[in-house]
């Protein structure tokens, strides 16, 4: 079960390809969150999931957008058929730790229905408009996530 202390402590991606969003998740934390959170006008968060398989506390980079107090997540892998690790560890178990620029917190991750999909991809869309081209190089139905603070 990740909570939010579990950022400083999980790990990165070992996969070379991804090397530098661990730097980026590096420099995010080290800052405190004052560096890194914002680019271009794209937020980041950081999400830390507990491995399915290894129960090791993972983290990494995500672009955020939001949703009442929720915090929304695009699990779209840049349009891969399958689904990226950091999500299939959040549906095996969904407590996850978040840091979105200076706030740092727990949360309960959850996959959005349907309806809420439809709401939220246009504006997940507009927020990082490749999402669009990700979603038709793939059949899968990308999943968005709503992350809910816990405290």
């Amino acid at each position: 079960m990740a909570v939010a202390d579990d950022l400083d402590r999980a790990t990165d991606s070992p996969d070379p390809q991804w090397g530098w969003v661990a730097e980026q998740t590096r420099t995010y934390l080290d800052s405190g969150g004052t560096v890194g959170h914002e680019s271009n006008g794209l937020h980041t968060l950081i999400l830390a999931t507990t491995g399915r398989r290894t129960g090791v506390p993972r983290r990494c980079c995500l672009i955020y957008g939001t949703s009442g107090d929720d915090f929304v997540v695009v699990a779209s892998k840049g349009g891969a058929d399958d689904d990226p690790a950091w999500f299939k560890n959040l549906v095996a178990e969904p407590s996850v730790g978040v840091q979105a620029g200076t706030r740092r917190f727990t949360a309960r991750a959850r996959v959005a229905s349907p309806a809420e999909r439809e709401t939220l991809w246009p504006r997940m869309a507009a927020i990082f408009p490749l999402y669009d081209e990700y979603a038709r190089k793939t059949e899968r139905v990308i999943p968005i996530v709503l992350l809910t603070p816990q405290d």
